[in-house]
């Protein structure tokens, strides 16, 4: 499999596509006002205890009281999973300790003070879900404080590598710490997990340190930024190609690698062209595509992507697919792109929680049996944990999937005030980005100077406010002037762009094209 990792950085935001075989799969962003919880940890003070919920709240310093369930006092980190025919017999007995600790009120007690750490985060009006039991993910391995397990991730499937990894990493544990081989380890060696190891007690010494200092609620461990976490969790020997647009990353990058993995440092290419990296990739047509509920396939077929309070449904649907055999040929074969497309769709939306899949009515087992498995099998990228049902009489599937953080659409976009929030449209932000990325194509394609752009009068309002000068900085950027004109005709996520020399239209005319194709 062909995997390329492409990173654009701007002044107001740094997107990262992960592409596997041409076709993107995953999409990670991050903006300066977005403040990442998941990973970090806290020394919290009990707020309140509940046991008829079996939960308490935790001040964590943060803007919303986090959450703390009592499945979650001394849980083991679940990151990818571990094989319980290698755990320690002594490390179950701790576990079945942990787990059968009784009632949260006969463990927690109100204003008593907690090191926690953040698993979940805060989605709509639900505050960070926590957990008491610490991890520290390296590139290798998962070191748990105050444990003493050797545990293997349940994607390593060859038994002889298992007991290989045991083997090093009971040698290498620490003394009062467990240690959890993660699916990148496969094949490494006992230098890998020495330098891993010795540079995660080293944090957990300065986490230590700084719970003993801080008075809560406080921060004291930060997870890594958005770079950091690639580097760390995607960027291995699989990756053909790392591409950057911005030559600070570029150098963090290389500077990274180079006390890590230095032969990984020919795979890094600083990108100078002209033409916008997603635009030249094909990566930001598919951005487009995010916001819209209807998702076409090849030969016709379509699904509809839908979110309710409890749920995701995804609906399959044949539409102008007609086939040319019988009637369950056609349907079986509209099913089998569905299912590779719904796994992609779902990866690459983020989408979490409860997942219900209607495919189309198959007559045969065997071919639902074969939609099953083609559907299983385009998860085995994904890095998500996730089961997935057998699919049913009905042609349904369902599954979870482990929700961490907000969906990209609900990152992305705010409730739509036209449809009284039934729906959603790109944030004002989203689309003040999406209009520079407008206005570097046409630099660079045209030598156009004056320009005319509707809007719809909110986000007329938000380019022209004095305090942000969006719209300034745009104009300056690109050395061009812009003629802002509100207009109540046009939707908020919708705008229209002129010449004004001589009146023409240019909207779709510097609009996203589709891969290795330049902008006209």
């Amino acid at each position: 499999m062909k995997k390329q990792i492409v990173i654009n950085v701007t002044e107001h935001e740094q997107r990262i596509a992960i592409i596997e075989n041409g076709t993107l799969v995953e999409l990670w962003y991050q903006r300066p006002e977005d403040v990442k919880l998941a990973g970090g940890i806290y020394k919290g003070i009990v707020t309140s205890v509940f046991p008829g919920m079996q939960a308490a709240f935790v001040e964590i310093g943060e803007a919303r009281t986090a959450f703390l369930h009592s499945s979650d006092l001394g849980r083991l980190p679940d990151d990818e999973g571990y094989d319980a025919d290698y755990v320690d017999e002594e490390s179950i007995t701790d576990l079945v300790k942990k787990q059968k600790r009784g009632n949260i009120q006969d463990v927690l007690r109100k204003n008593q003070e907690v090191l926690v750490q953040v698993i979940k985060e805060p989605l709509g009006s639900k505050g960070a879900r926590l957990s008491t039991q610490i991890s520290l993910p390296g590139r290798f391995v998962v070191l748990v404080p105050d444990d003493n397990g050797v545990r293997i991730s349940r994607r390593i499937h060859n038994w002889a590598e298992k007991r290989r990894l045991k083997k090093i990493l009971a040698d290498l544990r620490p003394e009062g710490f467990g240690i959890i081989a993660r699916t990148e380890s496969e094949g490494k060696t006992e230098r890998d997990f020495k330098n891993d190891v010795k540079k995660l007690v080293k944090t957990w010494k300065v986490v230590s340190r700084n719970a003993a200092k801080k008075a809560a609620p406080a921060l004291v461990h930060h997870e890594l930024d958005i770079t950091g976490s690639l580097m760390r969790d995607v960027f291995s020997d699989d990756v053909e190609q790392l591409i950057v647009d911005d030559r600070r990353v570029y150098r963090e990058i290389l500077s990274y690698l180079k006390s890590v993995d230095p032969q990984l440092r020919s795979k890094i290419e600083r990108y100078t062209g002209d033409v916008p990296i997603f635009d030249l990739y094909g990566v930001e047509s598919e951005i487009e595509k995010l916001f819209e509920r209807k998702v076409w396939l090849k030969k016709g077929a379509f699904l509809v992507i839908d979110q309710t309070e409890a749920m995701f449904t995804i609906d399959v649907n044949t539409g102008r697919y007609v086939g040319k055999k019988s009637q369950e040929d056609t349907i079986l074969r509209a099913n089998l792109d569905a299912a590779r497309e719904v796994a992609r769709q779902i990866r690459l939306r983020d989408l979490g929680g409860l997942i219900i899949i209607d495919f189309i009515d198959m007559m045969h087992f065997d071919n639902r049996r074969r939609v099953y498995q083609e559907f299983k099998d385009a998860f085995r990228g994904d890095r998500a944990k996730h089961s997935i049902a057998t699919i049913s009489d009905f042609g349904l599937i369902e599954m979870t999937r482990q929700r961490v953080r907000p969906s990209l659409m609900q990152s992305l976009s705010d409730s739509c005030p036209v449809c009284g929030g039934r729906g959603r449209v790109p944030s004002k932000d989203t689309l003040s980005l999406k209009l520079e990325r407008w206005f570097a194509r046409a630099r660079i394609a045209a030598d156009i100077k004056k320009f005319k752009l509707i809007t719809h009068p909110t986000f007329a309002e938000y380019l022209s406010d004095a305090e942000g000068k969006r719209l300034e900085n745009i104009a300056k950027a690109n050395k061009c002037k812009i003629e802002l004109v509100a207009s109540e005709a046009l939707a908020p996520d919708k705008y229209q762009i002129f010449s004004v020399d001589d009146g023409v239209e240019l909207t779709e005319m510097f609009a996203p094209r589709s891969a290795g194709k330049t902008p006209v």
